[in-house]
């Protein structure tokens, strides 16, 4: 899967007795809160048995994990220490494509290095991937960087870095990272009860292609196009059936499948 990449080890040799050597994961992250709440991504600190933060005043400190996300690969984290420096938060819903931002993270371990680029698509969808909607973008991203903060160019946090699209396992100019707005409401229900619900339609979807809208007498291709009901779903219980195409959703137009 492609988090893997993002998992670097610093392993050593086998040690004595054909015991393996402890593996040891390098990833990123960033303080949302002073009193030591830290977002990272989950594929970071999935199956640790102990997790280190080490802070930019060479601080090192023993995290706490106080939930995780698998389908938005996030997590939580919380040491204990007070008055930490705190990210500034943006709002990833007002981004607009072309614009300049920058990456903050530990590519192969090599601390604090900051990367630049552009965001090239919003709300893109991602195989096996559909509860985030990510932001795309041709910052240089790189084993480490995965839980690392992207800002625009006020400063703010828009985005934590997540994945990268690759055959060689290095950066190849494709990136994708979770929008904070998306990030900070995982944050706000881990917080308040350990773990994340969200609202469930009940229908596989897929794309609307251009022969797909001509056949269906449409102007343009847009919608979803409900490939699968769910059985004993909201939206069987809603009388859709495969083949049908939403197209507006409380108002607002769908215009990619990944907007609903």
């Amino acid at each position: 899967q492609i988090p893997e990449f993002f998992r670097h080890f610093f392993g050593a040799p086998n040690g004595r007795g054909g015991q393996p050597a402890p593996r040891h994961s390098m990833g990123s992250g960033f303080i949302v809160s002073d009193d030591g709440y830290i977002l990272t991504n989950n594929h970071v600190i999935s199956g640790a048995d102990e997790i280190i933060v080490r802070l930019n005043d060479r601080r090192e400190l023993i995290a706490n994990l106080v939930g995780a996300d698998e389908r938005s690969d996030l997590a939580l984290l919380k040491v204990d220490a007070d008055d930490l420096p705190v990210v500034q938060l943006g709002k990833s819903k007002e981004l607009k494509v072309g614009e300049w931002v920058l990456a903050i993270g530990s590519p192969f371990g090599f601390d604090y290095t900051v990367t630049a680029g552009i965001i090239s698509a919003l709300g893109r969808s991602l195989p096996k991937e559909n509860y985030v909607p990510f932001i795309q973008t041709d910052v240089a991203i790189n084993p480490g960087n995965s839980g690392g903060p992207l800002f625009n160019l006020d400063g703010e946090v828009i985005g934590i870095n997540s994945q990268i699209y690759t055959r060689s396992g290095g950066f190849m100019g494709v990136s994708f990272a979770i929008p904070v707005d998306v990030a900070m409401e995982v944050v706000a229900q881990i917080k308040e009860k350990g773990y994340v619900s969200r609202g469930w339609l009940g229908v596989m979807i897929q794309e609307v292609s251009r022969d797909l809208a001509e056949s269906f007498s449409l102007k343009k291709p847009h919608g979803a196009l409900v490939a699968q009901v769910v059985q004993n779903s909201p939206a069987e219980a809603a009388g859709l059936k495969a083949g049908d195409i939403i197209v507006e959703y409380e108002g607002e137009e769908i215009g990619l499948s990944s907007d609903l």
